[in-house]
């Protein structure tokens, strides 16, 4: 049998994420696929740095942790294919995973879409994380 955690366990898990990453991270959306984990360099083009709100998580609830607030950037930094986001604390990444348009099945999913042209406003409209061990 594999180990089972409660969903409170799970949901505790989950809040300290946002509580070792602390309230000022920053997203970075790059082009191409994401590095091999969160401890290697920063590979692609950064298309786009968005400052996340203090809170920036909701609580977690059903194992599961979704954005708070509205994550958004009026004017994309540069032109291209977002392929993967990085959430960083300083220099530190935090958190990796791909990126594609809603309904693209990306980790995080953006609006309008993932074609991101330098000055484009755009939103990120999806993006939650859960614990496993259910």
């Amino acid at each position: 049998m594999a180990i089972q955690f409660s969903t409170t366990v799970r949901n505790a898990r989950l809040d300290q994420v946002e509580t070792t990453i602390g309230t000022a991270p920053t997203l970075e959306i790059r082009t191409g696929t994401p590095p091999a984990n969160c401890a290697a360099a920063d590979t692609g083009t950064v298309v786009a740095t968005l400052t996340l709100p203090s809170d920036w998580m909701a609580a977690a609830a059903s194992g599961s942790k979704a954005i708070s607030g509205t994550w958004q950037d009026l004017s994309a930094d540069a032109t291209g294919t977002a392929g993967h986001f990085r959430v960083k604390a300083g220099a530190t990444t935090h958190i990796q995973g791909t990126c594609s348009s809603t309904g693209g099945g990306g980790d995080m999913e953006i609006s309008p879409n993932a074609s991101v042209t330098a000055g484009q406003s755009f939103t990120v409209s999806t993006f939650t994380f859960s614990d496993g061990n259910a």
